[in-house]
């Protein structure tokens, strides 16, 4: 590609703009914007809402009419080559008489991958890629991470004190953080494919772990909830079967009794195979789409998904409040007897929310400084 103008980023920034209006509802599709511009001025735009619906560049090309003949599409992934519930939006570019097309990064789903370029150029059709590039992949973290490695994306959700406790000895939790962070929590919620606990949690706080902020543009999407539960101990008036939106509990056990009753809430229940671990289960929740998963669970679980090396991103939500050395640690890890061989993680973003700071973290891979 040649290199890209100013120009180029300033549209390419706004296509972003538009793609992440659809954050919480494109599951499992990427987020996706589009700029149509034609001597000099912008002629359409979209964004894709919602899988099912008109993808970002016919969105864009409805809205400028005839004026996107000649024009030069800003796109922040590469356009699609295949029919899937929508048809191909390199056919559309193509037969509105697209000049141009600037996209931001090569799809990552086999069936698109570069295809959708090489379609655009045999037409005829000028073709840049590469801007702004990383900003596209991480609005699309999880679409990328499920696509390239089969799992999705991790993020582990934890809440504690300035001493790193999560929880009284006696087991109350609630609230150690402010209801900012818990309505901030939901926004996290909202984006992510699946919510994830284990079984401990739901025995001990009955969780809804549904979204609950009203304000949230889901379009109707509700993530799945999940629920990691070997024995199958999970009791059928659980709040989470009261609420609408897909349930799976996950289970080792073959109790065809206690199966029947959960399936009876309207819950799925996949039984594994003993002895499979976090990956399987990550494998699984691929396999079904999800690109990212929220995981709100407790000490034990939380500790086993940072041993495996499984979790993506922590956010930590940190109240200033000491809660004592007898209280819930953050994650339940094994003893070290060398600091080499500790946990190390870098800071991706700190920021206040109400009287609490969160605090997102990546873990520092070996070999990395």
């Amino acid at each position: 590609m040649t290199a890209a103008s100013a120009m180029d980023h300033e549209y390419m920034a706004r296509a972003l703009a538009l793609a992440a209006r659809g954050l919480c509802s494109t599951d499992p599709n990427p987020r996706v914007g589009c700029v149509l511009v034609r001597d000099g001025l912008v002629v359409g735009e979209g964004f894709h809402a919602k899988a099912g619906s008109a993808h970002a560049e016919v969105q864009a090309l409805l809205a400028a009419g005839e004026q996107a003949r000649g024009a030069t599409a800003y796109v922040t992934l590469e356009p699609c080559s295949h029919h899937g519930r929508t048809g191909p939006c390199a056919d559309a570019l193509i037969a509105a008489g697209i000049a141009r097309v600037v996209y931001a990064s090569l799809d990552p789903n086999p069936q698109v991958s570069g295809a959708g370029a090489a379609r655009l150029q045999a037409a005829g059709i000028r073709v840049d890629s590469g801007v702004l590039a990383v900003a596209c992949e991480a609005l699309n973290v999880g679409f990328f991470a499920r696509h390239r490695r089969g799992l999705p994306w991790v993020r582990i959700k934890l809440a504690a004190s300035l001493d790193g406790r999560t929880a009284l000895a006696n087991g109350k939790s609630q609230w150690i953080t402010s209801e900012a962070a818990r309505t901030d929590v939901h926004a996290w919620r909202a984006r992510s494919s699946a919510i994830l606990t284990g079984a401990g949690t739901l025995k001990k706080d009955d969780p809804r772990l549904t979204v609950r902020d009203e304000s949230l543009p889901l379009l109707g999407r509700k993530p799945l909830r999940v629920v990691l539960d070997r024995a199958l101990l999970v009791s059928p008036s659980a709040r989470l079967f009261a609420e609408p939106g897909p349930v799976l509990i996950i289970t080792e056990s073959q109790n065809t009794v206690a199966i029947e009753a959960i399936r009876a809430r309207g819950a799925e229940v996949m039984v594994f195979a003993a002895g499979s671990g976090l990956r399987e289960v990550l494998q699984e929740l691929a396999r079904r789409e999800c690109n990212e998963v929220w995981v709100e669970a407790g000490a034990k679980l939380a500790g086993l998904f940072l041993q495996m090396g499984l979790a993506d991103e922590l956010m930590v939500y940190l109240a200033p409040h000491l809660l004592g050395q007898d209280a819930a640690p953050l994650a339940i890890l094994p003893m070290l007897d060398d600091l080499q061989n500790r946990w190390r993680y870098r800071y991706q973003d700190v920021r206040a929310i109400g009287p609490d700071l969160r605090l997102t973290l990546a873990p520092v891979h070996s070999g990395e400084q």
